[in-house]
């Protein structure tokens, strides 16, 4: 060491500190993307409670293969998490009685828009649950598809009743 350059040490210095913040500025950011300091233990759970239906099986896709790929994450499924406010956890056969009343709400889903394709009589979405418990009291709630929609639903309203309107 006593032949270095005394510049050659503070750059190497210099790159070694810049190595570091860069680490730490990544991990930091990237665990801002998942839910901030939340522990790997949190985030397990939240993904495995994205798994299971109101049936108690694997959560299978609302929708597929088609056109309007549904969900909050638009990848067919109807899991959710800390950024979806909205909670699109349940998977309906939307008909026209409840298009009809979501648009009275102020939340039009038959107009085409911004790359969403919009709704008609017959298909498969992932709508809000407290929208659904909201037609499902003034008796306009869709049907839906039980092995679609996600447990998390059960938080909100008694799965029995969701299952009686399994299609």
């Amino acid at each position: 060491m006593k032949n270095i350059p005394i510049t050659i040490l503070i750059i190497i210095v210099i790159i070694i500190v810049s190595v570091i913040l860069r680490i730490l500025y990544f991990t930091f950011s990237s665990s801002k993307k998942v839910g901030g300091s939340k522990s790997f233990k949190k985030i397990k759970e939240a993904i495995e409670l994205n798994t299971k239906n109101i049936l108690g099986t694997k959560l299978l896709p609302c929708s597929k293969g088609y056109d309007k790929t549904t969900g909050y994450y638009r990848n067919g499924m109807c899991s959710t998490g800390d950024t979806d406010s909205g909670t699109h956890v349940v998977c309906a056969i939307v008909d026209d009685k409840f298009l009809k009343f979501t648009k009275s709400k102020g939340n039009d889903l038959t107009t085409p828009r911004d790359g969403f394709p919009g709704l008609v009589n017959g298909d498969k979405w992932c709508l809000c649950i407290l929208r659904w418990i909201e037609a499902y009291e003034a008796k306009k709630a869709p049907k839906i598809i039980a092995e679609s929609t996600n447990e998390i639903a059960g938080n909100y309203i008694d799965k029995n009743i969701l299952l009686k309107y399994a299609a």
